[in-house]
């Protein structure tokens, strides 16, 4: 299969690029599959209430068949015609944070087929801020099951270069649009619990969703690798944004971890291993690697968030065999940071 890449600047979308787009709803509504962007990252998008399109994302992917995939809706009245009730928290949190970076799970009605959730008698839902993939749902007629649209378990991409990477030859069409403005996966919130239940952290906190709805649950999976609980959302035991090097986080007062990783780096580079290091603006000229990159600015962490899938994509296009990153906090986006970090590390933390 040869996948065309349509260039769509969304700030200026132009009868041209409607065309485009338009061509891209019909791959999607016959069944094919089209990446395109959110404000979030890159999805892997197909007709959600086809059972066959969900198959060829996992496919495509290479997903397992039980890791629910994200319904995405251009507006509010298409929720209520697949699920069987929109909870007044939903109304509440569409008002507060859509179109944007918050997925809301509710009861599926018969519309959703299974093969789109995972299995589960749930839906996630989501409407993208993001003018082209707006009008993609809209001339896809609706309902687009996205994935991020890379091969599971490596980076989410934020760049189109990456979504052509992982899946060009299997799918019908990439849509470039240019990096993505967010750079991390939405906020998926529960509503089918009694007390809503953050399932996980993006760039719309707890403390957001607090502000709104009063009451907010967190699963204990979300940052802490001990917890014998079982997560609620299949995706979550699952290894994430994976690079392929063996990545690791050190956490510590800052000189200790300085110090520590500098002499990793130097053992490393003396065994004939290439050594990437995550730093951050004001720590990046400290370390001695064979590539440093920062993240961005940790007062500022909205910065880090935009830019962890991408470096750790170009520490694989470099080659690093070893990668080593500083910690971050664990509380508003950092906790988003964090769960993502630790998701490519497999865990894999050092403490100080």
């Amino acid at each position: 299969m040869e996948t065309e890449v349509l260039v769509v600047k969304e700030n200026n979308i132009d009868d041209k690029a409607l065309e485009g787009i338009k061509r891209a709803g019909e791959i999607i509504k016959k069944g094919g599959l089209v990446a395109f962007p959110t404000e979030t990252v890159y999805g892997l998008g197909g007709d959600g209430l086809n059972p066959e399109s969900s198959k060829k994302i996992y496919a495509a992917k290479g997903r397992p068949s039980d890791n629910p995939l994200i319904v995405h809706v251009s507006n509010m009245e298409d929720v209520k015609d697949i699920v069987k009730e929109v909870p007044d928290s939903a109304i509440k949190l569409a008002n507060a944070f859509w179109p944007g970076p918050l997925t809301m799970i509710m009861n599926k009605n018969d519309r959703v087929p299974y093969e789109t959730t995972g299995g589960l008698d749930t839906v996630a839902i989501r409407m993208p801020n993001n003018k082209i993939a707006l009008a993609l749902i809209e001339a896809s007629g609706g309902y687009i099951a996205a994935p991020s649209a890379n091969i599971s378990g490596r980076p989410s991409p934020t760049l189109a270069k990456y979504c052509e990477e992982d899946l060009s030859g299997k799918i019908e069409m990439i849509i470039d649009g240019g990096q993505v403005g967010i750079g991390l996966e939405s906020t998926i919130v529960d509503l089918t619990s009694e007390i809503p239940m953050i399932l996980r952290p993006g760039y719309i906190t707890a403390e957001m969703l607090k502000d709104v709805l009063g009451e907010i649950s967190i699963d204990k999976t979300i940052i802490d690798s001990s917890s014998t609980e079982r997560p609620k959302a299949p995706g979550m035991k699952y290894r994430h944004y994976a690079p392929k090097g063996e990545l690791t986080i050190i956490q510590g007062d800052q000189d200790k971890v300085v110090s520590f990783i500098n002499s990793k780096a130097k053992e490393a580079k003396a065994a004939g291993k290439k050594v990437g290091v995550i730093g951050t603006d004001a720590t990046k000229g400290l370390y001695e690697a064979d590539v440093v990159k920062s993240v961005g600015n940790r007062e500022d962490e909205s910065t880090i968030a935009h830019e962890l899938f991408k470096v750790l994509r170009e520490f694989d296009d470099e080659q690093i065999d070893i990668m080593y990153s500083e910690s971050f906090d664990d509380s508003g986006i950092g906790q988003a940071i964090m769960n993502r970090l630790l998701k490519a590390a497999g865990h894999n933390v050092i403490t100080l």
